[in-house]
């Protein structure tokens, strides 16, 4: 078995087992994916699109993507990908980044515009008859939203795999927990996947940044850091881990 066909396993298999895990997935589910054009999103666009050829479990999907109104971001290879996997997609538009960024002018916009572009996710999902909505956070954003809350807000919290939204009956999947960033990156680079630039202007300047950065460098000195982290969130029996 070469790299390819090894790294392809590996994910197909953790995702797999996050879902089983959790009970991510039942019978006749329809998941609505958030698909930024990033790597995550697109990989595990990609990752469930196989997923449904061997599940025990029927389910269906539809790509969905939040326009933020920002330059520079054109949905048309998407488009044209996630026609080839025969999935639904639907792009919404939105001012959401001109009232962050040009109206508002936040100091801190991050949070403000990840929960508006949620809350528009989780509406166009219910618009289309789903029931769960599957985000592309990976083991990395786990452990760097532990490290982000401890450290920033003085709380040990996290997110769970599977949140239910009381207001919307919907549930909230995360089927990427236990696949590593570099992994997920990889995989996208040899399937080949349409992965778009981030047209957000604070990409690669956020607390979450600064976070990933001391993570590396503490690593270097112990590789099992991450591992340790991850490993105590689900030892916690917190946020429904």
């Amino acid at each position: 078995m070469n790299t390819k066909d090894l790294l392809n396993k590996k994910i197909l298999g953790q995702t797999r087992k996050a879902a089983q895990d959790y009970n991510m997935i039942e019978e006749n589910d329809r998941i609505a994916i958030g698909v930024s054009g990033g790597k995550d999103s697109m990989s595990l666009l990609y990752a469930l699109s196989l997923l449904q050829k061997f599940y025990p479990v029927r389910f269906e999907l539809h790509a969905i993507t939040i326009m933020s109104g920002l330059n520079d971001f054109d949905p048309a290879p998407l488009r044209s990908f996630i026609d080839s996997l025969e999935i639904p997609y639907t792009i919404e538009e939105t001012y959401i980044g001109k009232l962050v960024f040009e109206i508002r002018e936040e100091s801190n916009p991050c949070s403000l515009c990840a929960n508006m572009r949620r809350g528009a996710l989780n509406n166009i999902a219910l618009a289309n008859n789903c029931n769960k909505v599957a985000l592309g956070h990976n083991r990395d954003d786990v452990i760097e939203t532990y490290m982000m809350s401890m450290l920033y807000a003085g709380r040990l919290q996290t997110f769970s795999p599977v949140t239910h939204m009381d207001r919307k009956n919907v549930h909230i999947i995360r089927p990427f927990i236990y696949c590593k960033e570099h992994d997920i990156l990889g995989y996208a680079n040899q399937n080949q996947l349409p992965v778009l630039k981030n047209p957000c202007p604070y990409a690669g300047k956020s607390k979450r940044q600064e976070i990933k950065e001391m993570l590396r460098d503490m690593t270097k000195n112990n590789p099992d850091v991450k591992s340790n982290i991850f490993g105590a969130i689900q030892r916690s029996n917190q946020w429904g881990w």
